[in-house]
């Protein structure tokens, strides 16, 4: 077991050193993303594109996004059981909070208090809800489906486990931000990761290839920041914005991979539908091929 005083002094330390703590984790976070993407357009070729990947790759993109799942999984019951196994979490956390008031200057403070409405539940509804009228005009019906079930999941999967756990706020608000409800998980870390992760995906499968690292660059970076803005803005405990990342994480891993599934079934699916002569075939052939790049 961690010591408890060790851990509320390093929750000191962090809390001392928060400003240069986040910008170090952010700058790691998108040179991870960065030599991942290299990663794959080595692999793969530089004119790689994700809507061109074979559909015999099925089983690599479960693989990937089970792995991806278990990690998010098993990141969160740890902060689950370490919440459950005593006050040792709860005291680093309110520890960390404590530092943060004194630390952070009130000009920063103000920053996240503007960026953290990116994640607030409206936002991410009208984004919802533009999002999908964009792609069902576009005849990307899957990918719609898709990305209001992703979305509209985790809120309801947020919910529920705040329920389930019902975790009051760090107490001590200074007027900078007000939230209601209980807090773990963060609805705005797990909310932010889940909506502008599946963007980062619909900018992969849609847009022209120059914008797809650019599009991850972004979707990591609004996303770290407004899950880490209810921390600085002093709403949520640390872990409460781990938990909203992990559970996110795990939901987006899920839906992504559903989505990819989908593809692939559907394209090994009209590949074995038997195709008549004539020009009623080749219309089919057409229709059938234009729909495989559509899901």
């Amino acid at each position: 077991m961690v010591d408890a005083e060790l851990l509320a002094q390093c929750a000191t330390w962090m809390g001392q050193h928060a400003l240069a703590l986040f910008f170090t984790m952010l700058a790691l976070t998108l040179a991870a993303t960065c030599a991942g993407w290299w990663l794959v357009r080595r692999y793969n070729g530089p004119a790689f594109r994700i809507s061109q990947v074979p559909a015999r790759f099925c089983s690599l993109r479960v693989a990937v996004g089970s792995a991806v799942m278990v990690i998010a999984i098993a990141v969160f019951a740890a902060l689950a059981s370490a919440l459950g196994a005593g006050d040792a979490l709860g005291r680093a956390d309110q520890t960390l909070t404590d530092a943060l008031r004194s630390s952070v200057p009130t000009a920063v403070v103000q920053v996240f208090a503007a960026l953290t409405h990116l994640g607030d539940t409206a936002t991410l509804t009208g984004l919802c809800i533009g999002i999908a009228t964009v792609l069902v005009a576009a005849a990307q019906r899957w990918l719609a489906v898709g990305w209001v079930v992703a979305v509209a999941g985790n809120g309801v999967l947020n919910h529920t486990l705040k329920q389930i756990f019902d975790r009051i706020r760090p107490l001590g608000l200074d007027g900078q931000a007000t939230a209601e409800g209980y807090s773990f998980p963060s609805g705005h870390s797990s909310g932010s990761v889940v909506a502008f992760g599946m963007l980062a995906y619909l900018a992969l499968r849609l847009l022209p290839l120059r914008w797809h690292l650019p599009a991850l660059i972004l979707a990591v970076t609004l996303a770290f920041s407004v899950g880490n803005s209810r921390l600085f803005l002093r709403v949520h405990f640390a872990s409460d914005v781990i938990a909203g990342f992990a559970t996110g994480t795990a939901w987006l891993a899920l839906c992504v991979t559903m989505i990819e599934l989908v593809r692939c079934y559907q394209r090994r699916d009209r590949k074995r539908r038997p195709l008549t002569s004539g020009p009623g075939a080749q219309h089919q052939h057409r229709v059938g091929s234009t729909e495989s790049e559509r899901v």
